[in-house]
């Protein structure tokens, strides 16, 4: 029984760092001009406190139609590895149901960290956040590793208050650029130049998430943190053994 919860635990982690990883996917709704049919439409994404894909999108947009006339959808998330045989490359799909979110203030300001042009889509159209909530994940991570995670099952959630987050944040981003850029080349194998932009964008339990030149890139830790205090000690051991030497 022990081993069954840590293969279910390892599988938990390793879909969840796909879902964290990505920032956009195929949304498929169900047609409301082709009754019956889906409808496919690339859509950036990111999570909230409960690691739920959040979309931001239009009310006169197609798929928003198809979502408010039936809610029932599916978000599929591919891993974005170019070295990588299609075939082989993780993938999942977030199948549930796409809700209103009723106090968008916090997640539009986490939206804002990752997508920061898209501030000016509230002052031309009605956009509007909604959230997807889990009915069942499909997730294949290669040969011999496809499953389904039920609903009951997705029990992620962010240890940060909102807060608590973007004080890290903005702090790494207004103190601690260069250390961003350490941790950029030592986990992630990039090399950048001073003319390349970086900044912090996110942080939870799991990892932390980077904006290099607007593409997001996402350094996994190995264990968990605990807190905020456990969040200071991990950047600084993390600037440690990203040092030149």
């Amino acid at each position: 029984m022990k081993q069954e919860k840590q293969d279910s635990y390892n599988q938990h982690i390793e879909m969840f760092k796909l879902l964290s990883e990505q920032g956009d996917g195929v949304l498929s709704t169900i047609s409301v001009d082709i009754p019956g049919y889906p409808f496919g439409s690339v859509t950036p994404y990111c999570l909230d406190k409960n690691f739920r894909p959040n979309i931001l999108i239009s009310t006169i947009a197609q798929h928003t139609k198809n979502i408010n006339a039936n809610s029932k959808v599916s978000l599929t998330i591919i891993e974005q590895n170019p070295l990588t045989n299609k075939q082989a490359k993780g993938r999942l799909t977030f199948v549930g149901d796409c809700k209103l979110v009723e106090e968008d203030k916090e997640i539009k300001t986490r939206y804002l960290s990752y997508f920061p042009n898209a501030k000016d889509y509230f002052g031309t159209h009605d956009f509007k956040f909604y959230y997807i909530e889990p009915e069942r994940i499909r997730f294949i991570g290669g040969f011999g590793k496809i499953y389904w995670i039920e609903k009951d099952q997705f029990k992620f959630q962010n240890i940060f208050e909102s807060e608590v987050e973007l004080g890290i944040v903005n702090h790494m981003n207004e103190d601690h650029e260069y250390n961003l850029r350490d941790y950029s080349r030592h986990y992630l194998g990039n090399a950048l130049t001073d003319s390349d932009k970086i900044k912090m964008t996110g942080l939870d339990q799991y990892g932390l998430d980077l904006s290099i030149n607007e593409i997001k890139q996402r350094i996994h830790f190995e264990q968990p943190i605990k807190d905020a205090k456990d969040a200071r000690a991990k950047m600084v051991e993390m600037a440690k053994a990203s040092k030149l030497p």
